[in-house]
């Protein structure tokens, strides 16, 4: 007795979207902007973290030997003592049992001056 040809359903479903695909009228459609519940979150965690951040007022004070000095001080002292116009960063090293502050500007200029 032959066997009847089966056919896979997998390719008849095919077929069956494609007839439909083509047969239904085309119609415009506007994409639609769905917003993330989670990058919605963190947009606003990070602006209440960035808020309370620069909130917060700081002061390095050193003191050695009875004296004292405020570090941004020694940066801008380490700033003017370069004298370099355009800074991108500064870094100032305090070594207040020489006196000293090294310095090193943009990373190629460097120097030092007194502590006190």
């Amino acid at each position: 007795m032959p066997r009847a040809k089966k056919t896979s359903t997998a390719a008849t479903a095919k077929k069956e979207v494609k007839a439909a695909v083509t047969a239904a009228p085309v119609e415009e459609t506007k994409p639609v902007e769905e917003k993330n519940p989670v990058e919605e979150k963190k947009t606003a965690a990070k602006k209440t973290v960035s808020k309370s951040a620069s909130a917060v007022e700081t002061k390095v004070v050193i003191q050695a030997n009875g004296s004292e000095v405020i570090a941004a001080d020694l940066v801008e002292k380490a700033k003017a003592a370069a004298g370099v116009k355009s800074i991108k960063k500064v870094d100032v090293y305090v070594k207040p049992e020489v006196n000293k502050v090294y310095y090193v500007v943009n990373g190629d200029t460097f120097g030092d001056f007194d502590l006190f």
